[in-house]
């Protein structure tokens, strides 16, 4: 099978190199995986799967690190790594193609909370409550977590790693020039506007505003887009009612919601239609426009300074002196004042593993404490495990990761279900028909009908009831 392989670390052959590492070119995984033999698969083989952003190399080189020492104590087992260079909806797509098949299935997938159970529900996934029981840092992931990766059924199909939280991403340098003050912290979506409309208005070169929306963009519209105003409407006016069991229809917030994304677009506050539709403007976003201050306000994720590092797509040295960071308000300013989305990502072991047994032992060397210290400082998340936390490396390793972990005390956290992420794409649905003209109410109204088919009328409820 042809693979391109990175360079050999210090001190190891290229003969040693291939047992803890192949395949790392492998960018359509599923045909790459074609001409890899029967479904009699080799038991000494462990195959696993991430998904890799454009020319990236974080997520491989931590398993490449991993595997290096997993090498070292199994000899006779070979680490193949298969990275998946794909948008986040062609990702999930082409991991669930991958396990679909025992012949190309992985043994570790690394999986997004939000699409977890949707893939336990279509038997991709095992259960690892045995496995976890016994894992010595199980203590140490923080209970929301936990609670993502436990199926319907009691059971737990992951180990969680990373989580993260969402703010208001603002550039100093533009607010100045408009006159909008350096300690910005709005405390409606009013403020937020009034901000926008000042850039506009100050002649500024900068896009006053920008949040993700559309289906291009996948889960990133619904969560820190959608769902960042959504949680901040109000009470009963989320997506889901944990006491009922049941999926909230006609909900003021949702039309609310839905407002505020059309008075972005009819008041010229944001980018142009196109733009939004582009499923690969986040990396624009990240390289050119908020660096080279073309953006004045951005609600994004904890993880998105990870760009601008020495290491990084754009190195961008004086980032933390000319961007601020303010915690996104609610409609009106009510309830808890403001609100952020955490998610998160864990490995799974799929259906079709070779041997679970194995598969979880390098699982564990995966997210051993000094290795995934290194992986949060890399990758620039918020851990969920209490012993990465507490190291000083972690704690001090940029400026933001202290104010992004502590939003997380007051996190909201999508509907962890089988059905979520239908729902998901209805949300994106509803938000691109308001885009592209579609009046807030009649994309609500669209949202009920469809979020009924999914879930059927049984497990639905009207707002507030």
């Amino acid at each position: 099978m042809p693979a391109t392989q990175p360079p050999s670390p210090p001190g190891t052959d290229r003969r040693t190199f291939l047992r803890y590492t192949a395949g790392v070119a492998a960018v359509l995984p599923l045909a790459a995986l074609a001409g890899c033999g029967g479904t009699n698969r080799d038991p000494n083989l462990i195959r696993i799967a991430f998904q890799q952003f454009g020319s990236g190399t974080i997520k491989e080189w931590w398993i490449t690190t991993a595997a290096q020492e997993f090498s070292a104590e199994n000899p006779d087992l070979v680490v193949e790594l298969v990275p998946i260079v794909a948008s986040e909806n062609d990702y999930f797509t082409k991991n669930e193609l991958l396990m679909s098949s025992p012949r190309t299935s992985p043994d570790l997938v690394y999986e997004d909370s939000f699409i977890l159970l949707s893939d336990v529900g279509a038997g991709y996934l095992q259960p690892i409550t045995d496995l976890v029981e016994g894992f010595e840092n199980w203590d140490d992931i923080a209970d929301a977590s936990k609670e993502a990766v436990t199926g319907e059924d009691g059971e737990v199909y992951g180990v969680p790693i990373t989580t993260d939280t969402r703010a208001l991403w603002f550039h100093k340098e533009v607010f100045a020039e408009a006159g909008l003050p350096e300690d910005w912290q709005p405390t409606s979506w009013e403020e937020i506007l009034e901000a926008a409309r000042t850039i506009r208005d100050s002649g500024s070169e900068a896009t006053p505003f920008f949040m993700f929306a559309g289906t291009p963009q996948g889960e990133k519209a619904s969560m820190q887009g959608f769902e960042m105003l959504l949680y901040g409407t109000g009470d009963g006016t989320g997506l889901y009612d944990k006491d009922t069991e049941k999926w909230i229809l006609g909900s003021p917030g949702f039309v609310d919601t839905l407002t505020f994304l059309r008075t972005i677009f009819d008041e010229e506050l944001t980018l142009s239609l196109s733009q939004h539709l582009d499923p690969n403007i986040g990396e624009s976003i990240y390289t050119s426009l908020l660096p080279d201050k073309k953006l004045g306000i951005l609600i994004d994720g904890s993880w998105i300074s990870q760009n601008w590092t020495e290491t990084g797509t754009r190195p961008w040295p004086e980032w933390p002196d000319q961007i601020g960071l303010a915690d996104m308000p609610t409609q009106d300013g009510g309830g808890t004042g403001t609100v952020t989305l955490a998610g998160g990502w864990g490995l799974s072991i799929p259906q079709h593993v070779t041997d679970r047994d194995v598969a979880f032992e390098f699982l564990k060397k995966l997210v051993s404490t000094e290795t995934l210290v290194d992986y949060a400082i890399r990758d620039n998340h918020i851990t969920v495990r209490a012993d990465v936390a507490e190291s000083e490396e972690y704690r001090t390793y940029s400026p933001a990761v202290e104010y992004f972990t502590n939003l997380l005390e007051t996190a909201y956290y999508r509907p962890a279900l089988p059905s979520y992420p239908e729902v998901s794409s209805a949300i994106q649905e509803a938000m691109e028909a308001v885009m592209t003209g579609t009046s807030p109410e009649d994309a609500a109204a669209e949202y009920d009908r469809t979020v009924t088919e999914i879930v059927g009328a049984e497990n639905v409820q009207e707002a507030n009831a």
